[in-house]
């Protein structure tokens, strides 16, 4: 549920912060007031498009932010985490969007940086806008069978559909790779032929390389190497003045100290360890020159060696473990050639199982929409009896088409606003108000699907366009319905809808500064009765106008 707006420099907005309630909530103002700047606002919290233009005249940045109040739910838990913010475990959740001079948005979720497609993302669990421009897209067929899947519960089921479709065209394209022209295969074959050749006869090991540059850098300095182990030797172990004949002098001096003071018997003993450890490495230089052999043809080897190596790197990878992996993809790949004929087969075999999988599940889904199409049809009818268009029919055609990763049916909703005309794709309608109607039943069918997955804020603005009378009072009744398990919030321009509100809204332009502004605030009884007066009677309120007003007050409130 949305429990607050915050609104900044956006449109003609300066600021202004707006507290929703449970049920409907109701905005309704003059025309041009602004009404529909509070629905575009929080569009952008649910991942719209930004533009500059949608900063107020001299501003820098707009900014929007609410605080919403969700349910706990596993998708919605997921999808924090993955995106790094922790649930506060208070049930709500700030979003804000900033927009800057130059066209750039930000957006946070619980202060932490989101892409606008996290956004869009996250919308599902948060809110659901629906509003003239979104009555137009009801007439894509995409559109179409989105909204049937999502009532028929089929999302999962159409991945299925969409994984094995992915599959059996990649193999398709793989069999279509096999069947090249055959001299190209040949070509290729003696290149690759050439090159797995050239590797395998110099048998290259992952890092040899490494452990040769390290060789014959001792060969290329054995005779520095000797020098400098056998003088360090000798000055550390070798020569009559060497540091263990000095140090063994020393600890002779010592014992002859310890005889007077045993103070310095801690002093000795240190001395005494570091004798011990002089030895050991006295030791280890003298293996280690003993050890050390200058061998010319040893390192020639080693150099003519890594010339080769080189020689591979240059030409099929940085590295030894690049030049073993082109090798490796190169008898792959002459693999396939030579065995051309068992692949195609083996390939061949398997498109076939995935096609049979995709006739199977393609079948499945097309029954389940086919059930749910029949379903939702006759709710949306039931709904606009509720609207004053009990004449009106609606179905849902579910016809076969061509293989797509979306299955095999072309979706398309079908109406005729009067018994017995034909029924006509819903692009053909052409009155507004049997449109609104129209989309305000198929939310409100579909809204029993969106309760079920946890969208409990539904946006209207003005989706009674185009109606009055007796229509509009049914859209009311419908809205007031809808409200008692979602909160509804709805930009109106008709005074019977506004009679229906649990909340309303007034959206007023004043002037401050010498500078036009949106203001917006939240009525109380005897506002709403002057506000629906004026929707009645236009700027001269009478009081036959506000008599009228409170009747559908006291009706809406029944």
């Amino acid at each position: 549920m949305l429990l607050e707006l915050i609104v900044e420099n956006y449109a003609v907005v300066e600021q202004s912060r707006i507290r929703f309630q449970e049920g409907l909530n109701v905005l309704t103002g003059e025309t041009g007031s602004g009404k529909s700047i509070v629905v575009g606002s929080l569009g952008l919290l649910l991942g719209a498009r930004a533009s500059a233009e949608m900063i107020r005249s001299g501003e820098t940045r707009a900014r929007v932010s609410a605080i919403f109040s969700i349910e706990p739910r596993p998708d919605v838990t997921a999808l924090l985490t993955e995106a790094g913010i922790e649930d506060s475990g208070e049930g709500e959740l700030i979003v804000e969007r900033e927009i800057t001079v130059n066209g750039k948005s930000r957006a946070f979720v619980a202060n932490r940086p989101v892409t606008t497609a996290f956004l869009r993302q996250l919308a599902a669990a948060l809110g659901d806008i629906h509003g003239q421009n979104e009555q137009q897209s009801l007439f894509n067929a995409q559109t179409q069978r989105n909204l049937l899947d999502e009532y028929a519960r089929v999302l999962e089921l159409r991945g299925q559909v969409g994984r094995v479709y992915s599959e059996w065209k990649k193999l398709g394209e793989k069999l279509e790779e096999l069947n090249r022209d055959e001299q190209e295969k040949l070509r290729l074959l003696d290149l690759w032929s050439f090159q797995r050749k050239e590797i395998d006869e110099i048998q290259p090991k992952p890092e040899e390389d490494a452990g040769l540059e390290a060789e014959r850098r001792i060969l290329q300095n054995f005779t520095r190497l000797q020098e400098s182990a056998a003088a360090a030797f000798a000055l550390l172990y070798e020569n009559p003045e060497s540091a263990t004949t000095q140090l063994r002098q020393a600890l002779k001096r010592m014992d002859e100290l310890m005889r007077i003071d045993e103070s310095v018997a801690e002093t000795s003993n240190s001395m005494k360890q570091a004798a011990v450890l002089m030895e050991d490495a006295s030791y280890a230089l003298r293996d280690y020159v003993g050890r050390l052999e200058g061998d010319p043809a040893r390192l020639e080897e080693v150099e003519s060696r890594l010339a080769a190596l080189d020689r591979l790197k240059r030409k099929y990878g940085q590295t030894l473990q690049e030049v073993l992996a082109f090798r490796d993809d190169v008898a792959r790949r002459m693999d396939e050639v030579e065995n051309s004929a068992g692949h195609r087969a083996a390939l061949e075999k398997q498109r076939e199982a995935l096609a049979e999988e995709y006739n199977r599940l393609s079948a499945e889904l097309s029954r389940a929409r086919t059930a749910a199409g029949v379903k939702l049809s006759k709710q949306v009818e039931s709904e606009l009896k509720s609207l004053a268009m009990g004449g009106t029919q609606f179905q849902i055609a579910v016809l076969q088409g061509e293989w797509t990763a979306a299955g095999i049916d072309q979706i398309g909703f079908l109406v005729s606003p009067n018994r017995g005309e034909a029924l006509k794709p819903l692009e053909k309608i052409a009155s507004g108000g049997e449109l609104s109607r129209i989309a305000l039943a198929l939310k409100t069918a579909i809204g029993d699907a969106d309760r079920h997955r946890g969208i409990p804020t539904l946006v209207f603005d003005e989706v009674d366009a185009g109606v009055g009378g007796a229509a509009a009072a049914a859209v009311g009744k419908r809205l007031k319905a809808l409200s008692r398990t979602n909160q509804v919030i709805c930009v109106t321009h008709l005074a019977q809808i506004a009679g229906f509100a649990d909340h309303q809204y007034a959206v007023s332009k004043r002037e401050r500064k010498g500078r036009i502004t949106t203001q917006i605030e939240e009525l109380g009884h005897e506002e709403r009765a002057r506000e629906i007066g004026r929707m009645l009677s236009g700027e001269h309120i009478t009081p036959e106008a506000l008599k009228q007003a409170e009747q559908l007050i006291q009706a809406g409130s029944g």
